[in-house]
């Protein structure tokens, strides 16, 4: 009896919010473009709320979005339907190098029942908007906990800039496994890319158990995206989450930056958790690159793994 009457408290908030109000505390002086942000986004969300209230896809042709932003959230909805869980928000407008951003817009992700994982997850969406106000993409954010720790960390205004954009970009990079945008990640990973990925082997020798060792396999950007699309094709879903993260410019190119981040993967035919590195190139600012991907599970023998045998910027040539 507890556990039902728990599942309804818990439901018919859901049911009941529908429209959402969005407001902009500060950080926008500009009333026209401030405005047209509040309604826009308050619009969006409530036909979000509408739509899974309804059992219905998103209906977004009113919306006057570009193409690239009503494919990600069609494939973030295909994926694991969602809803704001709040009637009213008031965030903070954060101004970016080619705009604008709301952070913290509170979502419960609420996958379909045909997917083995059935559990409601909380996740935040970022949503970003350019000069004018026009929307112009929409993902799953890093916690703002996370977010902070990293903007905090900055040395200078040019630093600064670049770990917004550290940040947005590996936010739009977890965002594009949730959605299976095989697009982004082939535009985002240079064509020279070095890919290496670890998996834990057992091993014996005389039927002796050895200790368990960690086996790494290199593989170029095509070879990687090839697998990944199967990957994508052989799953139901894909959720990828991130739950730790150290980001460090390279003391000699300033436009080189490694990110370390704590992944957890789950799918509905795998499950892992380790340490992804990435080692972003933002000489081209529009156009960042990959240049190295390192996955490694982060347990080896029922312990964490060292630190020192992290994959980091030290490991590698530039």
């Amino acid at each position: 009896m507890r556990k039902c009457l728990f599942s309804i408290l818990i439901f018919l908030p859901v049911l009941a919010m529908a429209n959402v109000q969005l407001t902009i505390s500060d950080g926008l002086d500009d009333e026209a473009v401030r405005a047209k942000i509040e309604r826009d986004l308050s619009a969006l969300l409530t036909e979000i709320n509408d739509a899974q209230a309804n059992g219905r896809a998103l209906n977004l042709a009113a919306f006057r979005l570009t193409p690239s932003i009503q494919l990600s959230l069609s494939m973030l909805w295909e994926n694991a339907p969602f809803v704001c869980t709040e009637e009213t928000i008031s965030e903070r407008c954060i101004t970016t190098g080619t705009g604008y951003q709301i952070r913290n817009i509170p979502l419960m992700m609420k996958p379909r029942e045909d997917r083995s994982f059935n559990e409601q997850e909380y996740q935040e969406a970022v949503v970003s908007f350019d000069t004018r106000g026009n929307m112009e993409s929409f993902y799953l954010s890093l916690s703002n906990n996370l977010y902070q720790a990293v903007i905090k960390s900055n040395k200078q205004i040019t630093d600064l800039r670049r770990r917004q954009l550290i940040l947005d970009y590996v936010e739009q990079f977890r965002t594009s496994y949730n959605t299976k945008d095989i697009n982004f990640l082939e535009q985002v990973f240079s064509d020279d890319a070095l890919i290496i990925t670890g998996r834990v082997i057992s091993r014996k020798k005389d039927n002796i158990a050895l200790p368990d060792k960690i086996v790494y396999k290199k593989q170029s950007k095509q070879e990687y995206l090839t697998n990944l699309r199967r990957t994508f094709a052989n799953n139901a879903y894909i959720r990828v989450t991130f739950d730790d993260i150290k980001v460090l410019r390279h003391p000699v190119n300033p436009h080189f930056y490694g990110v370390t981040l704590h992944q957890g993967y789950t799918s509905s035919r795998y499950h892992d958790e380790g340490y992804l590195f990435l080692l972003w190139d933002f000489t081209n600012e529009n156009q960042p690159q990959i240049h190295v991907r390192t996955w490694q599970p982060d347990q080896l023998n029922g312990s964490r793994i060292p630190d020192d045998e992290i994959f980091s910027l030290n490991d590698f040539d530039i």
